[in-house]
């Protein structure tokens, strides 16, 4: 009998026999009942055959997932990856339903009669109607056998190792993964029947061997996988080999693809096909231990199709989803194609870098410009305050004064503000012993005061104009009293005046913020306190001008107050605290902290006031009184800082020490180990004598 259509649906009862060999849980379901779908993890019954009532024709519908509704032919084509619309194709549909269940049609049709009877299949009253397809052909999913058994599994041959080779696949990485070779596989059916495979030189047998289950490949085979056993609904390939933890985590399309992977150092899985559904709690275990999960499917439709689906469906674990630059065509569409065609691992890992690129283009073009190269020397600030050179304030910066209530904090605020009204050819004027820049471009400089009354601020400008002998301030020269304004308006007052007298006056040279805790809603909002000092340090680069931020001490000493205190500590390039001495009429300037240096080396400065000048003036260092003064105000100083770090531990390593030196007095590693030294020659501390190697508080 010629092998068409209508033959082998004669042969099969109308194709019933085909699901059955097929789909074993199609059995006895003939009535209807709906069965899982073995073709993919189907969870819930929805499955079932019926019969074309015109035709005769048994077909497969399922409920689940609606492109599961094809006759027999169909099905074969979608289990060996054929199209029936292709005339060519189809002809190996019948000849694989002829060859698998044996009609032996191409030999005569006694064969076929037999093989009715046997099965007690009836011939087919109707012809047809013409195949309808998949609206996508998807990957191959195996064949199942029922009894698990111990394959006839040995090592491989030369021949079959060079299979392997092609694709850049060792030995090891076969015995790792539990590949083998064979010759035989003998099983037997859910119905029953002995089922045997026979390897031959072009068609070699390889087994996959798990734990509970044993998948059979044969590369060369028009019907490539079968296996047996129980592959559970989360089988997934390669997943025991594994790191604990990793970079990039590759999920392929198949076992090979996981292999050739493998072979070149990259960690990889592969669930039962491209379509497979995969569960969600192991892809957020697989997050926690890899920093990528890259989805790697074939290159033709249904590979693409399936990769967008999957990473969809996986986004919230911002699962990638990798291209590879093949054709898509049956011979090179796959990861294991790509490498034999002589790609490399360091190609593969450009491609992922090209898609990093992609993902993170905004990300990568904005952090251009803040790439520091050594053939692009940055701007260097312009010091706008120092103290004997040492810069505290600078542009593109903040620079904090702090110090307690009626310390004088206002009065020193004068001095610098009057330094910067200072002419390019007249005489200098005090500044209250402060090098401050004066603003001969004519920029602006903006006193913003959240505290005093208008009356009151009136009253230090009068000091301001008096000390810089003057009658009246530039036009450059801008004073806002905010107390009255409500707190919600302070800040978009503060930044919109900001950038519309950068643009009248050709830029900012100083800004001071006297009160800045009144721009927030208590220094102890964490969220508003990093957004405030974020900005104010975003809005001093921009404007390349130096952002005075004047804040109230902790009522437990040098500790600027609250989160944003500490967020002003962590931000500006310098700290000026001014207190009161005790005992004397002088208010002292000190620093708390230098961006390059210490604050140790930044003298005092005394400052008092002045009855015949009618404001404050400068009274000289306050480690100028003696010769010895300066290095006894260290000795002080440092043994303040240690006393609180060996009250906490009797004990401490050289690294603890020079970490709290570093922390209390904003300091850089280097300077604190320098400070260490000095701490030992002036007995501050002392080594005990104990490995490994302890410092210990010396008692006054």
């Amino acid at each position: 009998m010629k092998l068409n259509k209508d033959a082998v649906l004669d042969a099969t009862g109308g194709g019933l026999a085909v699901f059955h060999h097929y789909l074993p849980e199609s059995r006895q379901r003939e009535d209807g009942r709906a069965f899982k779908n073995p073709l993919y993890e189907d969870t819930k019954p929805s499955c079932h055959l019926y019969q074309d009532k015109p035709s005769g024709t048994w077909r497969m519908q399922d409920f689940g997932d609606p492109e599961y509704h094809f006759d027999c032919f169909g099905l074969v084509a979608h289990l060996n990856r054929l199209n029936c619309r292709d005339a060519q194709e189809f002809i190996q549909v019948l000849r694989i339903i002829n060859r698998d269940l044996g009609l032996g049609l191409e030999s005569g049709a006694e064969f076929a009669t037999s093989f009715r009877q046997e099965h007690g299949l009836k011939p087919k009253e109707a012809r047809v109607a013409s195949e309808v397809p998949p609206t996508h052909i998807r990957p191959l999913v195996e064949q199942a056998l029922s009894s698990f058994f111990v394959p006839e599994a040995r090592r491989m041959n030369e021949r079959e190792l060079a299979f392997w080779a092609a694709f850049g696949i060792d030995e090891g990485t076969l015995e790792r993964y539990h590949v083998y070779g064979a010759d035989r596989f003998a099983a037997t059916t859910k119905d029953g029947r002995e089922y045997v495979i026979r390897a031959t030189e072009d068609e070699p047998l390889f087994i996959y061997k798990g734990k509970r289950y044993a998948k059979l490949y044969r590369p060369f085979s028009e019907r490539r996988f079968q296996y047996a056993g129980d592959l559970g609904e989360g089988y997934c390939f390669g997943l025991g080999q594994l790191p604990h933890r990793g970079d990039i985590l590759f999920i392929t399309g198949g076992e090979k693809d996981v292999m050739s992977l493998a072979a070149r150092g990259f960690n990889a899985i592969s669930f039962n096909s491209e379509t497979a559904t995969i569960k969600l709690n192991l892809i957020r275990r697989l997050s926690y231990r890899f920093r990528h999960i890259v989805l790697l499917f074939d290159m033709d439709d249904t590979g693409r199709s399936a990769m967008e689906k999957q990473r969809e469906a996986l986004k919230e674990f911002r699962v990638l989803a990798l291209a590879l630059p093949l054709p898509g065509t049956k011979e090179s569409k796959d990861i294991s194609d790509y490498f034999r065609r002589g790609y490399t691992g360091e190609d593969l890992m450009e491609l992922f870098k090209k898609l990093l690129d992609q993902i993170y283009a905004d990300t990568l073009s904005l952090l251009q410009s803040f790439e520091v190269r050594l053939d692009r020397k940055p701007r260097v600030p312009e010091p706008v305050v120092g103290i004997e050179d040492i810069t505290i304030g600078s542009s593109g910066n903040i620079l904090a004064l702090t110090g307690p209530e009626g310390s004088g904090k206002s009065n020193y605020l004068a001095g610098l503000l009057a330094g910067t009204l200072a002419p390019a050819d007249g005489p200098g004027f005090d500044t209250l012993g402060t090098q401050v820049s004066p603003n001969h471009d004519g920029r602006a400089v903006l006193l913003y005061d959240t505290e005093q009354s208008d009356a009151q601020l009136y009253r230090n400008l009068e000091g301001i104009a008096r000390r810089a002998g003057l009658r009246r301030f530039d036009d450059w020269f801008k004073a806002y009293a905010l107390v009255g304004m409500q707190r919600k308006d302070r800040l978009q007052s503060i930044f919109q005046s900001m950038d519309r007298l950068y643009y009248e006056h050709g830029g900012i040279h100083l800004v001071v913020i006297d009160g800045v805790a009144d721009l927030v809603d208590g220094v102890n909002d964490e969220e508003s306190a990093v957004a405030l000092i974020d900005e104010l340090f975003r809005l001093a680069g921009i404007y390349q001008t130096c952002i005075v931020c004047v804040l109230h001490l902790s009522p437990s000493g040098y500790k600027l107050r609250g989160h944003l205190g500490s967020e002003i500590s962590r931000k500006a390039s310098g700290i000026l605290s001014v207190e009161k001495e005790s005992g004397s009429k002088y208010s002292i300037v000190k620093a708390l902290k230098v961006r390059e240096g210490s604050p140790l080396e930044v003298p005092m400065l005394l400052i008092g006031w002045d009855d015949e000048r009618r404001y404050h003036t400068f009274q000289g260092h306050k480690d100028d009184n003696g010769g010895t003064s300066r290095e006894e105000r260290k000795i002080t100083e440092l043994r303040s800082v240690a006393t609180p770090l060996f009250e906490r531990e009797s004990h401490l390593a050289p690294a603890a020490v020079v970490q709290g030196l570093c922390d209390a007095l904003h300091i850089k590693e280097r300077q604190a180990k320098t400070y260490l030294k000095f701490m030992v020659d002036h007995r501050i501390v002392r080594k005990t004598g104990e490995l490994p190697s302890r410092y210990i508080l010396v008692p006054e």
